[in-house]
């Protein structure tokens, strides 16, 4: 399905309806955007994190919590 939107001076667009609708992305909600080396660009809908569940399993990740890892992980 192609969809045409105009870029407006501050480099906003609207997405239209059908394409929300094909996203099942409503106000609110996050996309992500990524173009490719050719130029292609694909839009996708990103599932919210759920906090609760990451800092659950947060903790039980203690095995790679100390400084040889910091050291190791720094720069990434």
């Amino acid at each position: 399905m192609l969809a045409i939107a105009k870029i407006t001076t501050k480099g906003q667009t609207t997405i239209p309806q059908h394409v929300r609708a094909a996203l099942q992305v409503v106000a609110g909600d996050t996309i992500a955007r990524e173009v490719g080396i050719d130029g292609a660009a694909t839009v996708r809908r990103v599932q919210p994190i759920d906090l609760e569940y990451m800092l659950a399993v947060e903790s039980t990740l203690s095995e790679w919590s100390g400084p040889a890892d910091d050291e190791a992980y720094r720069d990434l």
